[in-house]
């Protein structure tokens, strides 16, 4: 069988660092500076009944209104038509026109505002029906056959030692 040849196709690295400077949309001027011309442009488009329809859609799928407004603010930096900071400052009133229109449909929607919940502080409730699910699942003589006493109180990670060998740092391990 003969040697595939290797593919020179692909894209030489570092080429996407070698365009011309501003040549790239957002490497000009915006084309609007202020936030009243972002607003004057977004607003309509947004409203419009084409787009408004794809808007609810994906609304009622479930993707968060936060995300939206990033991603069509995130869209016109990228086609120059405004700097990041001036998109930043435009999100909230995207938001307030995304939620304005899905409430005027009634279409349930998430906002996206939610804390997030804390990965360590895991709810009692979880841990009690997480006990009581595995207590189920249990033999019935697993949990006879280990007795625990109650007076002693429980170390956690507490080394097992024993007396009659030596535990000091330069002792001899057997």
């Amino acid at each position: 069988m003969a040697k595939a040849e290797p593919s020179f196709d692909a894209p030489i690295p570092g080429m996407s660092l070698t365009a011309e400077v501003g040549s790239r949309p957002w490497q000009n001027p915006p084309k609007y500076a202020a936030i009243d011309d972002v607003l004057n442009h977004y607003i309509p488009r947004i409203t419009s009944p084409a787009r408004a329809e794809e808007l609810l859609d994906i609304m009622e799928l479930g993707v968060p209104v936060t995300s939206l407004a990033d991603t069509i603010q995130m869209a016109g930096v990228m086609q120059g038509l405004h700097t990041v900071d001036v998109g930043v400052l435009a999100i909230p009133v995207i938001m307030e026109t995304l939620a304005y229109m899905a409430d005027k449909e009634g279409i349930e929607y998430e906002l996206g505002m939610q804390p997030t919940e804390d990965e360590d502080n895991i709810p009692e409730t979880k841990i009690a029906l997480a006990m009581k699910k595995l207590k189920e699942k249990m033999p019935e003589d697993a949990t006879k056959s280990e007795e625990i006493d109650v007076e002693k109180p429980v170390v956690k990670n507490e080394p097992v030692v024993d007396e009659d060998v030596p535990t000091s740092l330069m002792a001899r391990r057997v």
